[in-house]
């Protein structure tokens, strides 16, 4: 069986931030969707479950993270395209997100970034085929 993963993200307003990764294409499983946490899809195999404050705190014994003041994650995505990352990008400003550091470009990879509005920072990048080994 192949392994999945399943990010956790504790969020402020479960409504905003479903419309927000709605915006910027995201589906969600109405199966593990209450008032309290949705799963977010990725890829077959990569999951971000957004989770209310309160509930997130029944997983943790650990105080949540201020994502205005520190970082508790980067969540990297790969990309088909530099177009893709830029239009992604370009997607979560205008739907409520921001921008929270310029552009990457390293030649054979490209990558850019944005924050959803819980201030979880969103990394996108995308590679040459070309400069992947094997």
């Amino acid at each position: 069986m192949a392994r999945k993963i399943f990010v956790n993200l504790p969020v402020q307003s479960l409504e905003r931030s479903v419309a927000f990764f709605t915006e910027l294409g995201f589906s969600f499983n109405a199966h593990f969707t209450d008032e309290t946490a949705t799963c977010m899809i990725v890829a077959d195999d990569i999951f971000v479950m957004l989770l209310t404050h309160d509930k997130f705190k029944q997983f943790t014994p650990k105080q949540l993270c201020d994502t205005t003041v520190a970082t508790e994650v980067l969540v990297c995505l790969s990309a088909e395209s530099r177009g893709e990352v830029d239009a992604l990008v370009a997607k979560a400003v205008q739907a409520g997100g921001s921008i929270y550091k310029e552009p990457m470009d390293f030649g054979f990879m490209y990558g850019h970034s944005f924050q959803d509005p819980d201030g979880h920072q969103w990394e996108l990048m995308y590679m040459e085929p070309s400069a992947v080994p094997g």
